[in-house]
């Protein structure tokens, strides 16, 4: 069966006395392209080479998996399923560890696949780990494809579950892409996670993203392409209206940066690599501090480890990356990162 849009017209085809036309690239056509270079763009971001290595890669059968790749093939048979070390619910809070730690994965992610890593390298530390889905029906393996303020109360709903299984008066929350920028500031901003006239009562106490979408991108020039060609609406459609939400000028954008980056109360920690080729201008993931918002660290992976190769999809299993999301989460058992750990820069 031939899709209308695709036939052709052979010269022989075409009514006697009329001139043949410019062939036009229908927008149609143009949405799965754009989506398909999206979704290639996110295979090659990743390091290649030798292995990732984590503290948690060997045999162990609770233990994850050591690339996003192989998590994300593996989350296929159970898309709901959360990472390993996430979701005991009869997990108690300890003096050392008072506050859950949320993880919140990304656009076209799940949690099993974005925290297959740090998840139990957490509980190994110690702390009560909850990892939600979010913006895409149960069953779905890709999610984290729903309008933003839509998921932000899924965040919402998930948060207030830990804290009142737990006991817990706050969360920390360490989020990746999506999960780690637009998603959880409009959570607290806008969904219930703060209340700007009364710190104390805020239910999260730091936000920690892991090369966060905070003010939009360009993902390496589709975004805008697709807005050139007057294809964002259907990519969005078609895709996911995350994806719209995430280009920079955006409404979702737009009102969540107004007034500021930060909310009095909150600590944030952002986690950056520069070769990031998903959320760009990478220098679009940083926060600036607001006179009256919580203090502001902006990291960047090369700034400690210059050859290190992790890109967007990679950083949530790269060491380096998962010892400065360890750091932020408890600054008194701090350490520099070990660089050996990370990939060799190949140029």
């Amino acid at each position: 069966m031939q899709v209308p849009y695709l036939r052709s017209t052979s010269v022989d085809d075409r009514p006697a006395g009329r001139r043949p036309r410019t062939p036009q690239w229908p927008r149609r056509q143009a949405v799965p392209i754009v989506l398909g270079l999206l979704f290639l763009l996110a295979a090659v971001s990743a390091p290649d080479g030798r292995s990732l290595r984590t503290a948690y890669s060997g045999g162990d059968p609770g233990a994850g998996y050591a690339r996003w790749e192989r998590a994300f093939v593996a989350s296929v048979d159970h898309p709901d399923a959360p990472p390993p070390g996430a979701d005991d619910w009869n997990c108690e809070p300890s003096a050392r560890r008072p506050r859950p730690v949320v993880l919140v994965h990304g656009t076209y992610e799940n949690a099993s696949s974005n925290w297959s890593a740090l998840s139990p390298r957490l509980r190994a530390d110690g702390y009560c780990v909850f990892a939600g889905n979010f913006g895409a029906p149960r069953g779905d393996v890709v999610k984290g494809r729903a309008a933003v303020p839509r998921s932000a109360v899924e965040l919402a709903r998930f948060v207030d579950r830990v804290l009142d299984r737990t006991g817990a008066r706050q969360v920390d929350l360490v989020g990746h892409s999506q999960g780690g920028g637009i998603l959880p500031r409009y959570y607290l901003k806008f969904a219930g996670g703060t209340e700007p006239g009364y710190p104390a009562r805020n239910k999260v106490h730091h936000l920690i993203g892991i090369a966060p979408a905070n003010h939009g991108s360009t993902v390496s020039g589709l975004a805008t392409l697709a807005r050139r060609l007057h294809i964002l609406a259907p990519v969005a459609e078609f895709g996911g209206q995350a994806l719209a939400d995430q280009t920079i000028g955006s409404p979702v954008n737009r009102r969540l940066d107004a007034g500021g980056d930060t909310l009095p109360g909150v600590r944030y920690t952002t986690v950056v690599t520069r070769r990031d080729r998903i959320v760009t201008p990478y220098e679009r993931q940083y926060l600036g501090p607001t006179r009256s918002g919580g203090p502001v660290t902006n990291l960047t992976v090369q700034d400690l480890c210059p050859a290190d190769r992790a890109g967007h999809m990679g950083s949530a299993y790269d060491p380096v990356v998962l010892q400065l999301v360890s750091n932020a989460l408890d600054p008194t058992t701090a350490r520099r990162p070990d660089c050996a750990e990370a990939p060799a820069d190949r140029g």
